[in-house]
């Protein structure tokens, strides 16, 4: 008869995505907990593993490491792991029954209750004779087998009854346990299933972005920036401390339904159109917008921003205007209404005359096969990050085939999720493939939001598979509390997006407080770049230091690099947050008033054991934005915040 569990019962492990159907994420570097519930018949202690085995190429060459959990209660057994390597990583479960451990146990309450134990200290001997053969010989293991000799030893040489107090003393010992979690006696041993975890570069997690409109740089009335002027730019991007540079679509622009400013239907002869109305009469998805130059120009573009240690992203923008090659060449791949028409886009009640959008279910494998070609295309080109728009429109398997196509070939590729939608669509779409996903952070802003939403992507499930970008502002999205908060409206979401999540993201005009709406209730930009150029002057005053001084602040703590460490702190005060992350000594503490409008005060009530500090030890807080420090004392402490002069405090905390 087929065995439906195993000899000892391991369920509910974590990490897993949807009972392993798709493999977990982690980037290099990353630690994780891997968690399991573990439990078998009757009072015998049992002792649990992760087997974690590395990536076939990669470092280990798919040798299995083992790493012993820890009992956490409730039958419940956990390790943090920490992978160093890009590729697909696996782990599995080993439970065990622990004979020596029953024994430790057994044997003192025996002794304890003033028993006879003569029997079990031979049993106990015979155990760890037992334990002593499965340690390998050499020398980086004699310590281990001298350890389990000297217990033989000892339980073997009782002669009189005091003799059992300093037999125990030893096989019960420190010196002995710490032998055991590395060279248990392992009995009963059942392995469970095997999961995966996928592992990518560092900046799947983590990397500040910028967004720009390359025809914005350098456009005056009636003439697009381009490539080249766009170029100079990038020093001060650099300068402020961004790692990559997005792009909006950077195509040829449609001619017909062109939209006019503030997207009304009546373009004049100089309006450039909206850059995701793609394709004309010079190309489609794979051309360059030729008001911006030529290709040549672009890989210059994109080579200047390595040079500054920047990456360029890429719009992946998968629709049509109507002058798009593709509507002619392949009408297929377009939805047909009843009168002969092809249909628009529509998001009632706006409407996107001048865009087509694509439909999949006509010729799937041909479009598929078009749209690989067309990422080929820019790969080829240098760019290895791609910013998809509106991914919930299109269908999930046509994106589980493509991500994973692509990242066969080019592992290093990175794909940005812009999908502001239901919950099981964005986390589906992150499950599939996506690396990294836009969030509804723009729409948290107060304290218990804010607090609720970190606790949902940092310690639950979806850490495991979902990797937050927290852009302040798009293109697409003006919320109302910068509408409405003034220059600390921006300075609080700049610093709660700059130290909350790994990855954060500004589009352009935020440094200059750019907080104007279409008109009241909406979300859109008065004069929105989408369809106009929109040249600024740099120079005017503006949030640039405090931007430059957070990517300064990320770079310097690894704390900031990662989600899950995110921990919060009590307040008195409902509109003061506390945070902390901590990565080995690193360890940053975060208070931040998220009213725009009035002075907050509060006491702090620190979570000192998360800071790595005792429950009343004095300790140093250095605010790395104001370059201020004051010496606090034990776990409640007293802040002030006044967002007219400093909304955030980014501490760094010293032990004293």
């Amino acid at each position: 008869m087929a065995h439906v569990i195993g000899r000892i019962v391991i369920s509910d492990v974590r990490p897993q995505v949807s009972c392993g159907r798709w493999p977990s994420r982690a980037v290099v570097g990353e630690t994780f907990p891997v968690e399991a519930t573990v439990f078998r018949e009757g009072h015998d202690l049992i002792g649990a593993s992760v087997l974690l085995r590395a990536p076939e190429s990669g470092k280990g060459g798919g040798k299995a490491r083992r790493i012993p959990m820890r009992p956490l209660g409730q039958d419940r057994y956990a390790v943090d792991v920490t992978v160093d390597a890009p590729g697909r990583w696996s782990f599995a479960i080993e439970a065990f029954a622990d004979p020596i451990a029953t024994w430790q146990h057994g044997i003192e309450l025996k002794h304890g209750a003033g028993q006879d134990v003569s029997l079990e200290l031979e049993e106990g001997a015979q155990l760890f004779e037992a334990a002593l053969a499965t340690v390998p010989k050499g020398v980086r293991t004699a310590p281990y087998r001298a350890a389990f000799e000297t217990a033989i030893s000892a339980l073997r040489g009782v002669g009189a009854p005091g003799d059992v107090d300093a037999a125990l003393s030893v096989v019960l010992g420190p010196d002995v346990r710490d032998v055991l979690v590395r060279y248990p006696l392992r009995r009963l041993v059942t392995v469970g299933d095997k999961l995966t975890i996928a592992v990518d570069r560092q900046r799947a997690l983590y990397g500040s972005w910028y967004e720009f409109f390359p025809r914005s740089e350098g456009a005056a009335p009636g003439r697009s920036g381009t490539f080249r002027t766009a170029t100079a730019r990038l020093d001060a991007i650099a300068e402020m401390g961004f790692d990559v540079v997005y792009l909006p679509p950077i195509h040829p622009i449609g001619t017909a339904y062109r939209k006019g400013p503030n997207n009304t239907l009546e373009p004049g002869p100089d309006d450039p159109g909206s850059p995701w109305a793609i394709g004309s009469a010079d190309g489609g998805h794979d051309a360059v917008n030729p008001e911006l130059g030529t290709i040549e120009d672009f890989d210059a573009f994109v080579a200047r921003a390595r040079e500054l240690g920047m990456e360029v992203a890429l719009d992946l923008a998968l629709q049509c205007s109507p002058d798009h090659p593709w509507v002619s060449e392949h009408p297929e791949w377009f939805t047909t209404r009843a009168d002969g028409t092809i249909a628009y886009a529509e998001n009632p009640p706006k409407k996107y005359q001048d865009i087509y959008p694509l439909d999949f279910d006509t010729d799937q494998p041909g479009l598929s096969a078009e749209v690989r070609r067309v990422v080929q295309h820019w790969i080829d080109h240098g760019v290895e990050i791609f910013r998809v728009d509106n991914p919930h429109t299109k269908p999930l398997n046509f994106w589980e085939w493509l991500i994973a196509d692509v990242k066969a070939a080019h592992p290093d590729v990175i794909f940005l999720s812009e999908a502001f939608t239901r919950p099981p669509m964005m986390q589906t779409l992150a499950k599939i493939g996506f690396t990294q996903s836009y969030t509804y952070f723009t729409w948290r802003n107060a304290k218990w939001e804010l607090e609720e939403y970190l606790r949902e992507l940092a310690h639950t499930e979806v850490a495991d598979y979902m990797r937050p970008n927290f852009f302040v502002n798009t293109p697409d999205i003006l919320h109302a509390y910068l509408q409405q908060g003034g220059p600390a409206a921006f300075k609080i979401r700049a610093a709660l997006a700059a130290t909350m999540a790994p990855s954060w993201g500004v589009y352009s005009g935020f440094e200059l407080f750019e907080g104007t709406a279409v008109r009241e209730g909406s979300e859109e930009y008065l004069d929105s770049e989408k369809y106009q150029y929109r040249p600024r002057d740099w120079s005017a005053p503006g949030l640039t230091p405090y931007i430059t001084r957070l990517n300064d602040i990320r770079r310097r703590h690894s704390a900031l690099h990662w989600l899950r460490t995110i921990r919060f702190h009590a307040t008195d005060d409902d509109a003061i947050l506390a945070y902390s992350k901590r990565h080995g000594d690193d360890v940053v503490l975060c208070v931040v008033n998220t009213d725009p409008h009035n002075a907050r005060e509060t006491v702090v009530h620190l979570d000192m054991a998360e800071l790595g500090l005792e429950p009343h030890e004095s300790f140093e807080v250095r605010d790395e934005v104001a370059d201020t420090w004051y010496v606090w004392h034990g776990p409640d402490n007293y802040v002030r915040l006044d967002p007219g002069h400093e909304p955030a405090h980014v501490f760094v905390v010293t032990p004293l």
